[in-house]
């Protein structure tokens, strides 16, 4: 065997350039960091061929004096901490005192800087041996770094096209831009400006970043106080994509990809979201630095939390709250706003000099049997009599005459989603309020205000059951049976009774109230699928809400089912007192609106 000896200092610092220097990117992420850590108010970067040839970072900050320059490139040199309770407590984005003798050891590194109040700026390049010579600048610092990867070209051939290599160096740009909205920031690349962002406020920031879509398109999140909080935006969940790059998560101003909130994130949007989309965030969480381990990894991308439950449950709660808050019409995603990029009407206006002077008022109540307008308690009862009646054949489409209601003016605001004008094909509900026109998917709307009735009562433990007079039998294989009689006390706590009435045969002798005008016989089969595939502990806790959707998915109202207006704007009600009512069970949007400036804009109205 070799004897033990000690490693030369060259080889140390490309060892640990392995771990800092991945890319161009990660040259600018620290070099920047530095930059936001010596107090600058404007940053300007400049790159050629991707950041591979050139990095130039040009800051006003504090500078570096004379005398620790050269320090400055030496491992494990930092002026951000001393100690042992400085590292336990980091405030600053940079704390490791790696990242520019890394970089020196990889590529050609010059700082030039002038401290505030010195009589002219310091040049030091980053080769053995040298020293600092006198140089021009009006105050701040520059770091410059030539040709990585110029002494170790095994490793240069890892990098990826030049293209490439500046989208990773733009994405890092932007995420420090996003936690520092009051510090200017520009970058140029190849000498084209790519873009210059001046100070602005945080959600302004957002904007110029991510951009005015997702900016309209997200809810505002604000949580916490103190020692903990958290404050940005999430994304509207019928406004997400399939886009998985959105996410962008700051703990204490740092950007962080964590396991924790990831998964914390997930799961707030597991109700709302449709199929693949993703939950798009900008994100900002406060939390004690002595509650967060920063040293974890040399890039500094991964943090520790001290007590990583309560932090998934706090984000976890702040987000699903947010999504969960009542209905507004306001925060509707609109057809036209969706389309409108297109439109070759999407840049007409309509004046209040020639804009019709629309006064809202809802529509007289409906003039059947009932002569006059109905309470609210007697209408959700004449809504729910509706419901019970969803078993029946459902009429053609073309059967199912529209109901129109004429309008009186009162000049009343209403409430959010207004008041159900005529139903559509049997389908949709159309609906007045204050901005315009509501549209509403009857079917995905009643299935969310049964899947969060389900979810409460189902955690209170009161599913109130209904018997029925007549079992609901159907086929079943032994396994079935045996499922079935196995969890015959779990399916009791869901409001169901089935019992085997032979060797191959179940009956359903009760169901929920609440899906009491469902299919039983279809709601108890996939009730059974689930027990067999899960059993009743996995059914309790990730696999409930899957099973009270599918349960509620089988108890709402049908299409094409002839619903009168009491019935409707009781439905629009009950939509209004539901969380999370903008979305079904499965994702899908229940309502949108078009407001009256989007309809004058469609028929080119005051033009």
């Amino acid at each position: 065997m070799p004897t033990i000896a000690r490693l030369p200092d060259l080889l140390i610092s490309q060892i640990a350039a392995g771990e800092v220097v991945e890319r161009p990117a990660s040259v600018l992420k620290e070099l920047l960091e530095n930059s936001l850590d010596a107090g600058s108010k404007a940053i300007q970067v400049h790159l050629e061929e991707g950041g591979v040839k050139l990095i130039r970072i040009t800051d006003d900050g504090c500078g570096i004096a004379k005398d620790e320059l050269a320090l400055a490139l030496t491992r494990h040199a930092t002026s951000k901490i001393s100690s042992l309770d400085d590292l336990e407590r980091v405030g600053t984005l940079g704390f490791r005192g790696e990242a520019l003798a890394s970089v020196a050891s990889v590529a050609r590194l010059t700082i030039t800087s002038r401290e505030r109040g010195a009589a002219h700026a310091w040049k030091l390049r980053g080769e053995p041996g040298a020293e600092p010579e006198p140089a021009a600048l009006m105050a701040g610092t520059v770091v410059e770094m030539r040709d990585l990867y110029f002494n170790t070209p095994a490793r240069r051939k890892f990098l990826k096209s030049e293209s490439t290599e500046f989208a990773h160096c733009a994405d890092a740009v932007k995420r420090l831009a996003l936690t520092r909205p009051d510090v200017a920031i520009s970058l140029t690349h190849n000498g084209r400006n790519l873009f210059q962002l001046a100070p602005a406020d945080a959600p302004r920031r957002i904007a110029d970043i991510l951009g005015d879509d997702f900016l309209g398109a997200a809810r505002r999140i604000e949580a916490g106080a103190g020692a903990l909080s958290i404050g940005g935006f999430a994304i509207d969940p019928t406004r997400a994509t399939d886009a998985k790059d959105g996410q962008y998560v700051f703990v204490n101003g740092r950007f962080v990809r964590d396991k924790i909130i990831s998964h914390a994130l997930r799961e707030a949007y597991r109700d709302v979201l449709h199929g693949s989309r993703q939950p798009a965030v900008c994100l900002f969480v406060n939390i004690d630095p002595a509650l967060v381990d920063v040293n974890v990894h040399p890039a500094k991308t991964e943090v520790r939390f001290r007590d990583s439950r309560a932090m998934h449950q706090f984000v976890f709660h702040a987000i699903q709250r947010t999504l969960a808050a009542p209905v507004q019409a306001e925060s509707a995603p609109s057809l036209i706003e969706r389309s409108e990029a297109s439109s070759e009407y999407s840049n007409s206006v309509v004046t209040p000099a020639n804009r019709p002077n629309y006064e809202y008022a809802p529509p007289l109540r409906h003039q059947g049997s009932l002569g006059v307008a109905e309470p609210a308690a007697a209408a959700y009862l004449a809504f729910a009599r509706a419901v019970q009646d969803i078993g029946q054949s459902p009429a053609p489409r073309s059967e199912v005459a529209p109901q129109f209601q004429p309008v009186e003016s009162t000049g009343s605001d209403g409430p959010p989603l207004g008041y159900a004008l005529a139903q559509l094909h049997g389908i949709y509900i159309l609906a007045q309020n204050a901005r315009g026109l509501i549209l509403i998917d009857m079917h995905a709307a009643h299935e969310r205000i049964l899947y969060e009735k389900l979810k409460t009562a189902f955690d209170n433990r009161q599913i109130a059951t209904q018997a029925l007079l007549i079992p609901a039998v159907f086929s079943a294989d032994p396994l079935d049976i045996a499922a079935v009689e196995e969890h015959a006390d779990a399916l009791a706590d869901l409001g169901f009774s089935i019992a085997p009435l032979g060797p191959n045969q179940l009956g359903v002798r009760a169901v929920p109230a609440l899906l009491q005008s469902g299919d039983p016989a279809a709601l108890a089969k996939s009730l059974i699928v689930e027990l067999r595939e899960h059993g009743i502990t996995q059914l309790a806790t990730a696999r409930r809400n899957e099973l009270l959707a599918t349960m509620a998915c089988h108890g709402a109202v049908r299409a094409r089912r002839q619903l009168t207006l009491p019935e409707m704007n009781a439905l629009l009600r009950q939509m209004e007192e539901t969380e999370r009512a903008g979305q079904c069970n499965h994702g899908r949007p229940t309502w949108t609106e078009l407001t009256m400036d989007q309809l004058d804009k469609l028929f080119l109205r005051g033009q």
